[in-house]
């Protein structure tokens, strides 16, 4: 039996989870609602209130799995993608707390914990699965192979669905975080009212820089001859543009299943709790023929549960990191060491 303790602090979420083995036992959050007044996470802010707050965390997320850092065999952190002040925030309590005690440091890669947050709670997808991942630095296609072998078999050229989402908000004057205003408006409009872009690169890759210039495009040229465009069409232009989002997504998910041997598809990331997004992916599934993985929306937002599930495999593995260590926010592959 081990009990792992892990931090999650790559971007505005302070948040601490305590692992039994695989088991969760508790998971704390702490957000930072300071940022939306400036539309959009100030790195220097997030990582000043990663430091008031995560000692706190920390102690709340012992005491809710009945343990003391006594108790604990191994401390987990995520090591990138991120900001870089957070990430350094989460990082040095890491080690702090690791050295203190003389236990095992395990360093997680926060896109891979995005995927593996699949395994907090059944049903469990079997491998080999596919999942896209979509979150608002990241778009991503996984093939899954096993927990810790998997390759990436496509990127986004440029921005990610979440910053898509995020952007087209800001110019629609709601507030942040955008995606999930847009998703809400969504519900009453048409889906089919407007039309724009679908840009499809080749292979299996994402590119949706093109997509949010159309749209920019388009608010300019009718707020031209409509001043209050934006106010009368509001639900429309949400609903047309997350619907052109979700196709781009969805296709290459479809294409991904005829390249690579799939057990069964998987969303994770922030974008995936969309509504129509999760709704869709349903009916492709149903299609396919295939089982399809949604994860319950506390574990598809930063989280420090998926940090815990995935230092699990790791643990198991033997696959840990010295007190050297630094966070990378590019996120470049975690050199481990056994212990």
């Amino acid at each position: 039996m081990a009990y792992l303790l892990a931090i999650e602090s790559s971007c505005d979420e302070t948040a601490v989870a305590v692992f039994k083995d695989q088991y969760l036992q508790s998971s704390v959050i702490a957000t930072q609602p300071e940022h939306e007044q400036f539309g959009g996470v100030v790195p220097e802010l997030a990582s000043r209130l990663h430091q008031q707050t995560i000692v706190k965390v920390t102690e709340d997320a012992l005491l809710q799995a009945g343990i003391t850092k006594s108790d604990l065999d191994a401390i987990a952190f995520t090591y990138g993608p991120g900001l870089l002040g957070s990430l350094l925030v989460g990082a040095s309590f890491a080690k702090g707390i690791a050295g203190a005690l003389s236990l095992p440091l395990i360093a997680v890669h926060h896109l891979e914990a995005h995927v593996l947050a699949h395994f907090i709670e059944p049903p469990y997808p079997e491998f080999p699965f596919v999942c896209l991942t979509v979150s608002g630095g990241h778009t991503q296609l996984i093939w899954m192979e096993s927990p810790l072998t998997y390759t990436i078999i496509g990127n986004t050229h440029d921005d990610a669905a979440g910053e898509a989402f995020d952007k087209a908000a800001r110019l629609l004057g709601l507030p942040y975080p955008g995606g999930a205003w847009i998703d809400k408006h969504a519900k009453l409009g048409d889906p089919l009212k407007y039309t724009f872009p679908r840009p499809m690169p080749e292979g299996l890759d994402f590119s949706f820089s093109g997509l949010k210039t159309a749209f920019l495009y388009f608010l300019k040229t009718h707020l031209k001859t409509n001043p209050d465009f934006i106010a009368q069409e509001l639900p429309h232009i949400c609903a047309s543009y997350q619907n052109a989002l979700v196709k781009i997504l969805l296709n290459k998910l479809s294409a991904a299943t005829s390249e690579y041997p799939t057990k069964g598809l998987a969303l994770a990331g922030g974008v995936s709790a969309n509504s129509q997004l999760r709704k869709e992916f349903e009916i492709l599934c149903n299609e396919l023929g295939l089982p399809g993985f949604t994860l319950p929306l506390a574990y598809c937002t930063d989280n420090a549960a998926m940090i815990g599930m995935a230092a699990w495999f790791k643990w198991k593995e033997n696959q840990f990191v010295d007190l050297s260590i630094s966070p990378d926010p590019s996120g470049n592959v975690i050199k481990t060491s056994d212990v």
